[in-house]
């Protein structure tokens, strides 16, 4: 079981949550409760889909505990990685092939598409991360959030809305 879905649950988590140590934990506690809940897997959805569904709750539950704690902290890609090295993250992580300019231009977006994300409700980045990240179909997220598809599809026109109104003219 772990061996299989480990990654896919991982990539997930890790998306909703935006940090390393979270989402291996909130993973690996996934896996321990699926284990213990298996004799209670009815069968009515896919095997994925359950686990997926667990992965999400308890994903959601961290997301809250961080959000009350407020415990996000920002590194910085120039900031020494410790008090006794010099090293910094631009040095470690190796450069595309891709022009400056191009670098700029990407950076530029994914930074914007974040700063909006985190600008919606936490519904509908959840959704959107679901859908346009993870790829899954509308009848997959409607088992793994307990709703319809057709609340699915509004849901996920609501969030883009809402992205978009957040984002301002220039992705209009």
């Amino acid at each position: 079981m772990v061996t299989r879905y480990w990654d896919r649950i991982y990539a997930m988590v890790h998306q909703l949550l935006r940090n390393q140590q979270d989402a291996e934990e909130v993973t690996q506690d996934a896996f321990i409760r699926a284990h213990r809940g298996l004799v209670n897997f009815r069968g009515d959805s896919a095997f994925s889909t359950w686990l997926y569904q667990i992965a999400t709750n308890l994903a959601r539950n961290r997301y809250w505990y961080w959000w009350r704690r407020k415990r996000d902290k920002s590194v910085s890609f120039d900031a020494p990685l410790s008090d006794d090295n010099e090293t910094t993250l631009a040095d470690i992580i190796p450069a595309e092939v891709e022009t400056p300019g191009d670098i700029t231009v990407t950076t530029e977006f994914v930074a914007r598409i974040a700063k909006g994300m985190e600008k919606i409700s936490a519904k509908h980045r959840e959704i959107l991360t679901l859908r346009n990240i993870k790829n899954l179909s509308y009848e997959e997220i409607a088992e793994i959030l307990n709703i319809s598809v057709g609340t699915v599809k509004s849901r996920i026109a609501r969030a883009r809305d809402s992205l978009k109104s957040k984002l301002g003219e220039d992705f209009k």
